[in-house]
């Protein structure tokens, strides 16, 4: 008998008949171990707000944000990836507030590390939150184009990153997509002795539509107005880009590389991974995370099917890790 011939000597259905035989043969496999926490922090004790284009995300105080903090532990999350909300009254130009030791991040870091020494704690390095007009680096005063500084902006976000490396971040993940920052900011973390400090690039970040609601929650999309960041993140259209931005952070200094946004980028995901072998992150963003959502709350999806999919899929597609804001359900369920 030819073992190599078609149906009927080969039925592939075989293998899926039982659910035995369909594990013993699953490819991929999804784990609390590959799940990154994104939390919003802001100013204030006792205070949460809740994102209107976010259902089940809160913005929290520190003291809040340490319940949730215990509980991502307890559920096994390695890391938190943190995000701050800045009052209006401290966003200037230069960003100055994104380097202050005793803002919001080194203190938030602080207190996390004091309090569970064993969670990864990530921070965001980008001045977006930071700057009164809402860019993620520095405008002159006097350009009519508004066109968002290259080098310039590298000393801010070194600084920014140095900042936060002291205050005890395990991961400072620049994702402003100047060029250059990669090696700037490791250059500044070294001189500081700052050797264990790890950098996840966010080597290609798409100039994407599905940032939306995370813009609402972090308070830049009045800042930002009808503008946009164009001039920096990339091209949806584009593909061999991001290959050369992977290995323009490698070469600078970067331990792990993100794709942003997530499921419409898993084509990058695989390329990237396939090309490099790195440690390769993707982020499941705020766009896709209210799209479940909203199709959840109607009942127009199983959402605990279709979210544990969404993220196998990643997994699929070469992620080592993904940053999602269903990462304390999805431990959950994976537990469950």
């Amino acid at each position: 008998m030819n073992f190599n011939a078609g149906f009927p000597g080969t039925r592939m259905r075989r293998m899926r008949r039982d659910e035995f035989s369909r594990r013993l043969m699953r490819e991929s496999a999804l784990s609390v171990d590959d799940l990154i926490y994104p939390v919003f922090v802001l100013e204030g004790d006792q205070r949460s707000e809740k994102v209107a284009s976010m259902p089940g995300v809160e913005r929290q105080s520190l003291d809040r944000l340490l319940h949730t903090a215990e509980r991502a532990m307890t559920l096994g999350i390695p890391a938190l990836a943190l995000f701050p909300v800045i009052d209006r009254k401290a966003k200037t130009p230069g960003a100055e507030e994104s380097f202050n030791p005793d803002g919001l991040v080194p203190r938030a870091v602080i207190e996390l590390k004091k309090a569970f020494p064993e969670l990864g704690i990530m921070t965001d390095i980008a001045l977006d939150p930071y700057t009164s007009h809402g860019q993620d680096g520095l405008i002159a005063a006097d350009d009519p184009r508004r066109y968002v500084l290259n080098d310039e902006t590298l000393d801010v976000l070194a600084k920014q990153a140095l900042t936060h490396a002291e205050a005890g971040a395990d991961v400072v993940a620049p994702s402003d997509m100047m060029d250059g920052r990669i090696g700037r900011i490791r250059a500044e973390l070294d001189a500081a002795k700052q050797i264990h400090t790890r950098i996840l690039a966010y080597s290609a970040k798409y100039a994407s539509s599905y940032y939306g609601p995370f813009r609402d929650a972090v308070g830049s999309a009045g800042n930002l107005g009808a503008g946009n960041k164009y001039t920096y993140q990339m091209d949806p259209a584009n593909s061999n880009e991001a290959l050369r931005e992977v290995a323009l952070d490698l070469a600078e200094g970067a331990d792990m590389v993100m794709v942003k946004p997530g499921l419409p980028y898993l084509d990058i995901v695989r390329r990237v991974k396939d090309e490099f072998g790195v440690p390769t992150f993707a982020y499941q963003v705020s766009g896709e995370y209210a799209m479940l959502k909203a199709a959840a709350m109607q009942g127009w999806l199983d959402e605990k099917a279709c979210v544990l999919e969404s993220l196998l899929a990643f997994k699929r597609a070469g992620a080592d890790g993904i940053l999602t804001y269903y990462a304390l359900e999805a431990a959950a369920w994976l537990q469950g």
